[in-house]
């Protein structure tokens, strides 16, 4: 990698560290993913998340283990609805398979070697009986003997454990309260963990990156209703993997209790978790209670955000510079777009109440964002700003954007047609051409 890359690399991925840090993240490692040579890999991103200042709890599963388990044992899986019936043979396989992972995980967890990624780490791997878990019982006729469902969460000595610097690791077996071993599914207890911590984050792996199109692109995001039409359709076609369809509906059950996003990551490209979360667009699928991007008015926090934005649009002439002193005074103007806690986009409405009339102002939209019209959105909703005040006239001063506001219905005016106040300012030296959009 050239330095210049490692810094960019660096500077793009900043805001994110700064915006996960203290944030709680429930990673969903299904046994397909466990099975796999990348497992080590991902295990290694997890605690690199932990590293930067992420509560991190990870729930196994054991899907594919327990299968071939069960085959040695010469015990057939037996199932119903999609759901496994455990009997007592098979719940003493499951434990085997559980235990066995839980070690090889923490074993990776603790792993410091020089020549690793966790060199220098100190870990503390906690496991314990978080969860209370109850019979799922019988279900048309089908008992479903020691297979479970979770009865409640011990969301305080959860909360303990990652207030002390603790990664908790979680598998797929959970006593009750009369001292019984249920076997209980990863997509499920990951999803109550999530919601009854107020996670902010459920993280889920799949052989593919993402939830794909028609045209075999990923889906950078999806609503849980949007989510839900694709899982009935997978569900229908028998095609989707079934961790993959198991975390897609745990997916949708969480956001729709309260988690704010669930990301749907490849456990096959190395990186992936990471890439999801520390690049603007990500890698793979979330489904979101609300979209990631959102449009709204302007605070102080954004000022850093705006900043950022404009300079560099200054610093080639394009913009009149603007003094932070100056944006705080005019912060109530801006209307900005922000994806992901940044702010990718802003534009202004400066009132001259006098002349009925006002001005949009200090467009931009960062060079990545470019390409989905955003402009127009800003551009739409200050309009739509400027008619609710009544005024009968918007107009906008650009060097280089002249066509574009052409394209959007403004017509070329004179120094003589500017707002009396904002004609004694005009500055001759930039000549500035002067648009301007009738608005009644």
């Amino acid at each position: 990698m050239r330095t210049t890359e490692l810094v960019d690399g660096f500077r793009h991925s900043a805001p994110y560290v700064n915006a996960h840090r203290g944030k709680t993240f429930v990673v969903m490692l299904g046994g397909e993913a466990l099975a796999q040579q990348q497992f080590r890999a991902i295990i290694n991103d997890v605690a690199l998340l932990h590293s930067l200042g992420i509560k991190v709890v990870l729930v196994y599963g054991a899907r594919p283990q327990i299968d071939g388990a069960l085959e040695q044992h010469g015990i057939a899986p037996a199932y119903h609805n999609g759901v496994r019936i455990t009997d007592e043979d098979t719940l003493r396989v499951i434990k085997q398979v559980a235990g066995v992972l839980q070690f090889d995980i923490t074993a990776r967890l603790s792993m410091s070697l020089s020549n690793t990624p966790m060199q220098g780490a100190q870990l503390n791997v906690v496991s314990g009986n978080f969860v209370i878990a109850q019979p799922l019982g019988v279900e048309d006729g089908v008992d479903f003997c020691l297979s479970g469902k979770v009865r409640r969460i011990d969301t305080q000595g959860l909360r303990r454990q990652l207030d002390n610097n603790g990664i908790v690791l979680m598998g797929p077996i959970a006593a009750s309260v009369t001292g019984e071993s249920f076997n209980l599914t990863a997509e499920e207890i990951a999803t109550q963990v999530a919601v009854k911590l107020k996670a902010d984050k459920m993280i889920g792996f799949s052989a593919q990156n993402g939830i794909l199109d028609r045209d075999g692109d990923v889906i950078a995001e999806l609503m849980p209703t949007e989510a839900q039409k694709i899982l009935t359709k997978l569900q229908e076609q028998g095609t989707a993997c079934v961790g993959t369809m198991a975390f897609l509906k745990a997916s949708i059950d969480a956001c729709r209790m309260g988690v704010p996003r669930c990301h749907l990551v490849s456990y096959l490209e190395d990186g992936a978790l990471l890439q999801e979360l520390f690049s603007r667009d990500g890698i793979g699928t979330q489904i979101v209670t609300e979209s990631a991007e959102r449009l709204r008015r302007a605070s102080i926090a954004d000022i850093g955000g705006i900043l950022n934005l404009i300079r560099p649009m200054e610093e080639q002439g394009i913009l009149v510079r603007r003094s932070r002193e100056q944006l705080e005074i005019e912060i109530e103007q801006f209307m900005v777009i922000e994806r992901d806690g940044l702010v990718i986009g802003c534009a202004a409405l400066y009132p001259f109440e006098e002349d009925n009339a006002g001005e949009f102002a200090c467009l931009v939209v960062h060079p990545d964002y470019r390409d989905a019209d955003r402009g127009s959105l800003l551009l739409k909703n200050i309009i739509g700003q400027a008619r609710v005040r009544g005024y009968a006239r918007l107009f906008a001063l650009t060097t280089r954007s002249i066509h574009w506001f052409l394209e959007h219905g403004f017509n070329l005016v004179e120094v003589d047609a500017l707002p009396t106040k904002k004609k004694q300012l005009y500055n001759y030296q930039r000549r500035s051409k002067i648009l301007a959009l009738d608005l009644q």
